[in-house]
């Protein structure tokens, strides 16, 4: 069968643009997760951010009660564990169900574009009409041909190595497991240890469970992560038996050519294409604006023109660049000291060291 348009990836970037496209083209979504108990579900800490929020009010959508989670929390711990740091910073997330939140976005779809879940992509191919495609869903395998691709499938995209194996990324092993919560009172943690990784981890308390969590370098990711806990636990984390672990890749852009918005009517957005914050590891938000402006370059006749459609993401790679250029006032042991130090923009806990 033959289609317009193939998105692969439901995740918020590919939900978007399957909303956003305009239902003259005939569009077909595949996607791993599913409505099933054991379906995929993404590793992530479900905190959505304040970039996020502004791109859901752009689209004038209210977040329904049944995907937040509780509590919600407006002051993160920041520690830096090697130097006994320790700071309140005040942010405004949103703590919500991850697999929930992705779910809400995928009914959002129109009728109009027809949705393969449970699925999984194996194989992509040039071919004179554009790309056949070919998935596995319910033990069935299945090609169908497109005009266009859009790679929506995340950090690990096969869409992306598949057609631009040339546009390599750096790429961490994001690994985090869920505790049953044990803590006198709930918190979100981000913790700094150059003994364990260059990036950060993490720590979110989440309707009675305990999620611990970090980006680690992937040749040594698993013990890197069991350091982390031995470390937290001496600390006063309250960390018992895990209930599950997950894991995914996670991408990480240093420059320019990390961004690959795509060619020949393959496109990419989200994290496949590179948007990602290299000093959060916030995605949502990016997400979100790559789909919105891809949509809308599709929807004016204009997909061809390639750089267009790079000139409207430009604004994107320019505010990821300078994150990555601020990174360093988060990541380097000392700068970060000075910085946590002087208090700058922290706020005070009763009890809590300094």
């Amino acid at each position: 069968m033959n289609y317009d348009i193939a998105i692969i990836g439901l995740g918020p970037a590919g939900a978007t643009a399957a909303r956003l496209l305009d239902k003259k083209f005939k569009i077909l979504a595949i996607d791993k997760k599913s409505d099933a108990e054991d379906s995929f579900r993404k590793p992530c800490g479900g905190l959505l951010a304040t970039d996020a929020q502004k791109a859901l009010s752009k689209f004038n959508l209210t977040l329904p009660k049944e995907i937040l989670a509780d509590p919600q929390i407006f002051a993160v711990k920041t520690i830096d564990s090697k130097q006994n740091l320790l700071r309140y910073y005040q942010r405004f997330y949103i703590n919500l169900d991850r697999y929930k939140f992705d779910q809400w976005l995928v009914s959002l779809i129109p009728e109009h574009v027809e949705k393969a879940d449970g699925a999984r992509c194996m194989d992509i191919k040039r071919v004179e009409d554009g790309y056949d495609i070919t998935y596995h869903r319910n033990k069935v395998e299945r090609t169908i041909t497109a005009r266009h691709i859009i790679g929506a499938d995340g950090a690990g995209s096969l869409v992306r190595k598949t057609l631009f194996p040339e546009r390599k990324i750096a790429q961490y092993i994001s690994i985090q497991e869920w505790f049953a919560e044990e803590h006198q009172t709930p918190f979100y943690s981000c913790i700094f240890d150059s003994d364990i990784t260059d990036s950060y981890c993490w720590s979110i308390s989440k309707d009675g469970f305990f999620i611990l969590g970090g980006a680690f370098p992937t040749h040594v990711s698993k013990q890197r992560f069991d350091l982390l806990k031995e470390k937290l636990k001496q600390q006063g984390f309250a960390l018992g038996n895990a209930v599950k672990r997950e894991a995914c890749l996670v991408s990480m852009p240093r420059g320019l050519r990390d961004f690959c918005v795509g060619k020949d009517n393959a496109f990419l957005i989200g994290e496949a294409a590179g948007f990602i914050s290299p000093s959060s590891l916030e995605g949502i938000s990016y997400a979100f604006n790559s789909a919105h402006k891809l949509a809308d370059v599709f929807n004016s006749g204009d997909a061809h023109r390639v750089w267009k459609i790079n000139l409207k993401l430009m604004p994107m790679k320019i505010k990821l660049l300078l994150k990555y250029l601020k990174s360093p006032f988060m990541y380097r042991p000392l700068l970060r000291k000075l910085i946590m130090k002087t208090g700058l923009n922290s706020i005070d806990v009763a009890g809590e060291r300094k």
